[in-house]
C-alpha cells in the first residue's frame, strides 16, 4: 500500500510516499480503507522535529485521523463492523495511508449524509473545541476571544461558542475576508492578530481559547476581564515566553487564570460521546465542517506547504487515489 512517511525532520520535503506492507489488525483493532485523513497541525509539529523528543523518529507515518470503510477486524472486534463507513482516530499515526489501523473504541459510525471527508474536519476538532470550552469553565452569557480562529479547531470554538449562547465571540485573524467567513460561523468582532479592532468589541473577555500560544500570548492577559480564563488549547506559534506568567501576576487584583489544555485528559468514552453527537448536530446541519481543499495522499508536501504558510481556512483533507 501506499503510505506518507517523514524521510527527514525538517521542511515539508522532508516527506515522501512509500510502499509498506498491509498491516493487519490486532487484538481489539480495526483495518480501515482510508477514504479521507485529515492533517492537522499536530502532523507539522511530528514532521518539523519538534516533537522527536516525545519519541517520534523518521520514518513515521503522519495521522491520527482517517474516515473510510473497515476491511478487517481482530480478535475481540464485532464483527458486524466490516464494510462500515466510519470516522476513526489511530492514535499518533498511521493515518496517511491507504490501509490503516484504528483501535475499535473509536470507531463511529458515519451517517449516510456525512461524506468522509466532512467527517475528517469536523471530528477531532470539535472535541478539542468543546472540552477546551469546559476547561474554560465557559457559561452561557460570557463574552469568549478565540485567538487563531481560522483553523480547525477555531473555527469549531466559535460555532460552539455561539451555540452555548455566549454574549460575544470575538476572533483574531489575518484578513477581513477571512473575518467575513468567521461572522458567517458566528462570530460577532473581527479583531486584527494582536486582538485589537472591531468595532464595538468588549474591552475584556470572560474565556479566550487561545490555540496559537507563542510570543505573544502573555499580550492577551490584558484582555481578560476580573476573573477572566485563558485556555491554550494548541500552540501554532510554539511556546510563550518563560516568563509569560508574570503579566498575570502584574494584574494580581483581576483574579485571572491560565491553563493548558489537551484531549488526552478527558476519559476516552467521553471524547467518543462527544465526538458522535458533534458528527450527528453536524449530519442534521446544525454545526458546519470547514474543508479548505482535498488533495491527493500523494501531494502531503504540498498541503504540509500549506499549513506552514498560513493560508489553510478550516482543514485540508488528503484522500487515497482509489477511494
Amino acid at each position: 500500500m501506499k503510505a506518507v512517511a517523514v524521510q527527514a525532520f525538517g521542511s515539508p520535503e522532508g516527506l515522501a510516499v512509500i510502499d509498506l506492507p498491509d498491516p493487519s489488525p490486532a487484538d481489539g483493532q480495526v483495518l480501515i480503507t482510508t477514504e479521507a485523513i485529515g492533517v492537522g497541525g499536530v502532523d507539522t509539529k511530528i514532521r518539523s522535529g519538534a516533537l522527536a523528543a516525545y519519541g517520534f523518529s523518521e520514518g513515521h507515518v503522519l495521522g491520527g485521523e482517517i474516515a473510510g470503510t473497515v476491511a478487517a477486524v481482530g480478535e475481540g472486534v464485532d464483527t458486524s463492523w466490516v464494510g462500515q463507513r466510519v470516522w476513526a482516530f489511530t492514535g499518533v499515526g498511521g493515518g496517511y495511508a491507504e490501509q490503516a489501523i484504528a483501535p475499535a473504541a473509536t470507531l463511529l459510525p458515519l451517517p449516510a449524509t456525512m461524506s468522509a471527508v466532512d467527517a475528517v474536519a469536523l471530528g477531532s476538532s470539535g472535541a478539542v473545541a468543546h472540552f477546551g470550552l469546559r476547561h474554560a469553565h465557559f457559561a452561557p452569557g460570557e463574552s469568549v476571544l478565540v485567538r487563531g480562529a481560522a483553523g480547525g479547531i477555531g473555527i469549531m470554538t466559535v460555532q460552539l461558542a455561539a451555540r452555548g449562547g455566549a454574549s460575544a465571540v470575538a476572533v483574531t485573524t489575518s484578513s477581513a475576508e477571512r473575518g467575513d467567513r468567521l461572522r458567517k460561523l458566528g462570530a460577532t468582532h473581527v479583531l486584527d492578530r494582536a486582538g485589537d479592532g472591531g468595532e464595538d468589541a468588549p474591552a475584556g473577555y470572560d474565556v479566550i481559547i487561545d490555540i496559537v500560544a507563542g510570543a505573544d500570548l502573555p499580550s492577551f492577559f490584558a484582555k481578560l476581564n476580573p476573573n477572566g480564563r485563558m485556555v491554550a488549547v494548541g500552540a501554532v506559534a510554539g511556546e510563550p515566553p518563560a516568563n509569560f506568567a508574570m503579566e498575570m501576576f502584574a494584574a494580581f487584583q483581576k483574579s485571572m487564570s491560565f491553563a493548558t489544555f489537551s484531549a488526552n485528559t478527558v476519559p476516552a468514552p467521553d471524547r467518543h460521546a462527544v465526538t458522535a453527537e458533534l458528527i450527528a448536530a453536524a449530519s442534521r446541519g446544525e454545526l458546519d465542517t470547514v474543508v479548505h481543499e482535498v488533495l491527493p495522499l500523494e501531494q502531503a508536501v504540498l498541503a504540509h506547504q500549506k499549513m506552514d504558510a498560513g493560508e489553510v481556512f478550516g482543514r485540508i483533507v488528503l484522500t487515497p487515489s482509489g477511494s
